[in-house]
């Protein structure tokens, strides 16, 4: 029983992020337990556990006698989380190149979502594409070999998805993340652990620089609960 309990938890926190990131949950909003056990059809207990790990994860936020609300990410959130990947992406690079067999990696796992990516940008219009990015930046997490580091780095990942904070929504920013994107994977399958480093660092700055060019205002966007 405690294992299943533990199953439903995980599939609500799940689900529940992925709403939160996909913007079915409106900034300022109320989380409502109930709308959600019937959403999910799952109890209440494991709705109000997700709901706290949640919190943990600065996807919510938690107002003492009155429940969680979808938090509204100020810019200085935004600076924190580009600062972060930079640091960890890096780590997560030069690992995955140091890797017994990371040209093979490269040729089987990185080239394809590349290329796919390209499809995506020339075919559809960019439509799909972030989805296919983080898939791209999701796999060098987990050939990093760091277990710790890519569950952090999903999260980061997720909140900057959930904030609307990507970068590939900046016009032009797309055909140069993927010029990067081609350097990175050169490094990785030449076993460059310091370029592929340097590189992934300078790849997240970039986009923390795009980011960063679109905003109009530095002022901090408070939390603002709307009821």
């Amino acid at each position: 029983m405690a294992i299943e309990r533990q199953t439903y938890k995980e599939q609500a926190y799940r689900e529940i992020r992925q709403m939160l990131v996909d913007g079915e949950l409106a900034p300022g909003s109320k989380v409502v337990v109930r709308l959600l056990s019937e959403r999910l059809a799952l109890s209440p207990t494991p709705i109000k556990s997700a709901l706290a790990g949640l919190e943990r994860d600065r996807f919510l936020v938690a107002v003492p006698h009155r429940g969680y609300f979808v938090p509204e990410v100020a810019i200085e959130d935004m600076r924190e989380i580009y600062e972060l990947r930079e640091a960890l992406d890096g780590i997560a690079a030069r690992n995955a190149a140091g890797a017994p067999d990371a040209e093979g990696f490269v040729r089987r796992v990185l080239r394809p979502l590349y290329e796919e990516q390209r499809r995506v940008l020339d075919e559809d219009g960019g439509q799909g594409y972030s989805a296919v990015d983080v898939a791209f930046h999701r796999a060098i997490w987990h050939a990093s070999g760091n277990a710790r580091l890519a569950q952090i780095l999903d999260n980061l990942g997720g909140q900057l998805r959930f904030a609307s904070g990507s970068s590939s929504k900046v016009p032009g920013r797309v055909p140069e993340a993927l010029d990067e994107h081609e350097a990175i994977m050169a490094a990785v399958a030449a076993g460059d652990s310091a370029l592929a480093e340097r590189l992934s660092r300078r790849h997240v700055r970039r986009a923390a620089e795009a980011f960063g060019g679109v905003v109009k205002t530095d002022s901090p966007t408070p939390y603002r609960p709307t009821n």
